[in-house]
């Protein structure tokens, strides 16, 4: 029988690589993201490339309504959810505390902590009402570490950390796997999201050295979600070899 997996932001970045990694595996897909268009066209592709049924979720994690009317109205089918993939996240803004901007703090905790649990909240349920699940949490090396100008972006992955810890007690009774990934620099479109579409700016971050990539992550994801059901792998720190710590990197310029 195939597993089904559900993946917040999975129209781009890690998010969609995961999608192609577990979908390889043999994982019927819910897809879920805010670009419509987008989130249809990875929906045909892998559905095309796969053989697997994928059912794209058109929502925002940020709106409580959203998340609610797409997730508690699933078939009794679509329901049996096997993995959870927080992913749904964002860097907004790169400012002192006392220059940011409220638009950026509110757009972060909405999306990295607020709908994550949103989306946790419901799915977790339904794991625990078949007495088995897996929630993999996509953290950052910002929530472990702090770094300037950083502020808001990794209190809300110190957040998302605290919140993985909390919700891994929670849900040991019921036989529902909780775990995280902490990736440090990425290739994806974090920081041309970071930095509101500037190119030159976002493409300068990962000058001068080798960053990780979407499949990096999504490889590390399916090893732990193939682990076997005795085994939990809890708390992954992923970094490029050229990364010492949130903010020590040795680059060749």
């Amino acid at each position: 029988m195939k597993k089904t997996a559900l993946i917040t932001g999975a129209t781009s970045g890690i998010g969609e690589a995961t999608a192609h990694r577990l979908a390889a595996s043999g994982y019927n897909l819910i897809l879920t993201g805010r670009r419509e268009d987008r989130l249809k066209s990875v929906a045909h592709r892998l559905s095309d490339k796969y053989g697997i049924e994928v059912l794209p979720l058109v929502f925002d994690v940020r709106s409580r309504e959203e998340v609610e009317r797409a997730l508690a109205n699933l078939s009794a089918e679509w329901r049996e959810i096997d993995v959870l993939v927080n992913n749904a996240g964002l860097a907004v803004g790169m400012s002192r505390i006392n220059e940011g901007e409220i638009e950026d703090w509110e757009r972060m905790i909405d999306t990295n902590v607020k709908g994550l649990l949103y989306v946790s909240r419901i799915v977790s349920n339904y794991m625990k009402e078949r007495g088995r699940g897996h929630i993999i949490n996509i953290c950052s090396i910002a929530g472990k570490e702090v770094y300037l100008n950083g502020n808001v972006y990794c209190a809300s992955k110190h957040a998302v950390d605290a919140l993985t810890k909390g919700m891994r007690l929670d849900l040991l009774p019921y036989g529902i796997k909780v775990a995280q990934i902490c990736p440090g620099a990425v290739e994806t479109e974090f920081s041309l999201v970071r930095f509101k579409g500037d190119r030159e700016r976002a493409d300068a971050v990962y000058k001068g050295f080798t960053p990780l990539t979407a499949d990096d992550i999504a490889d590390t994801i399916a090893y732990m979600v193939n682990a076997p059901a005795h085994v939990n792998i809890a708390d992954v720190l992923i970094l490029p070899l050229a990364q010492g710590s949130s903010s020590a990197f040795e680059k060749k310029l």
